[in-house]
């Protein structure tokens, strides 16, 4: 972990760039961290110790450019600022390194097996996810833990995360119209959590049934002779 001399000049987020003017270079780079921080809002909504960034600035010194990783989840640091919310992740501001990194690999690697990799580990973040899904002959999501400086790789799926509460996986399924793998997070058991979607069709579902149940209910009674509309 990195430890910064509150006796020097750190500048803030309004004095940094907030972009790396790298754009995204495919969909489903902006889509999958977009789906598992729009879950996380879901599950966690009770709670506030927490900030899911998506291509956002991660500075670590004034000094040096950020690393914008395609998404990170902190533990211990407000959801919100304030209405403005955050322009980018300042670690001397924050105190609080990322738990998770999440790299989504497009056409061409752009370092998440070897020079990110190495910069999350020198940083001292927990857990680096990569997900590759163009990979055949190994698994598309690669999941690492940090043991005494060295990432080694956490294998099932999906992958549970003691420290964060949760499991990240890959499977099968729908979002935005899209029907194909995403990234979802898990509970202890293994069961995967529903996206903002999938819930609302799970209400209308379960509202069209409590529809048809109360119909059906009117219809014994009219077939007995009363007027349920009377009682």
């Amino acid at each position: 972990m990195l430890e910064y001399n509150p006796q020097l000049y750190w500048p803030s987020a309004e004095d940094l760039p907030d972009s790396d003017d790298t754009p995204v270079d495919n969909q489903l780079q902006h889509l999958i961290p977009g789906l598992l921080e729009a879950i996380l809002a879901l599950v966690w909504a009770n709670r506030t110790d927490w900030f899911f960034g998506a291509d956002m600035g991660v500075y670590y010194h004034p000094d040096e450019p950020a690393i914008v990783p395609d998404g990170f989840l902190c533990l211990g640091v407000p959801r919100f600022i304030d209405e403005e919310l955050r322009l980018s992740y300042l670690l001397w501001e924050e105190r609080q390194m990322p738990i998770l990194v999440l790299e989504v690999v497009s056409e061409t690697y752009r370092g998440e097996y070897s020079r990110k990799k190495d910069k999350y580990a020198e940083l001292g973040v927990l857990y680096y996810a990569v997900y590759s899904p163009r990979r055949r002959r190994k698994p598309p999501l690669e999941v690492y833990r940090l043991v005494d400086g060295i990432y080694l790789p956490m294998l099932g799926n999906p992958v549970w995360l003691p420290a964060i509460g949760l499991g990240i996986g890959r499977e099968i399924g729908t979002y935005q119209g899209v029907t194909r793998e995403w990234l979802y997070w898990y509970d202890e058991s293994g069961q995967r959590f529903l996206t903002p979607e999938e819930r609302i069709l799970q209400e209308q579902q379960r509202r069209e049934e409590a529809e048809r149940r109360a119909q059906r209910l009117a219809d014994q009674l009219r077939s007995l002779g009363i007027d349920p509309d009377l009682s």
